[in-house]
């Protein structure tokens, strides 16, 4: 099977992001992108701290203001083509 990645935008989870990696990593067939919209609530901080559970599988982007869902979704398949996931 081909690689898989699944784009997640994050604005204030960080109650939710381990749960969600967990479950989505259970699944053994996806990379994840975290694309946070510089959180002020430690989103990126709390994923940051995941990142050597899950090596070469979990990556992030952190942009510097709140820019959307859309945009947080066309920067991760801009993100995946340049890295050719």
């Amino acid at each position: 099977m081909k690689k898989a990645l699944v784009i997640i935008p994050t604005y204030n989870e960080v109650e939710n992001v381990k749960l969600v990696l967990e479950k989505t990593f259970s699944l053994k067939r996806f990379d994840v992108l975290i694309v946070d919209d510089s959180s002020p609530d430690g989103t990126a901080a709390a994923v940051n701290q995941l990142m050597p559970k899950y090596p070469k599988k979990l990556f992030l982007e952190v942009r510097n203001h709140k820019e959307g869902l859309g945009t947080a979704y066309i920067h991760g398949f801009k993100w995946a083509l340049n890295k050719q996931l």
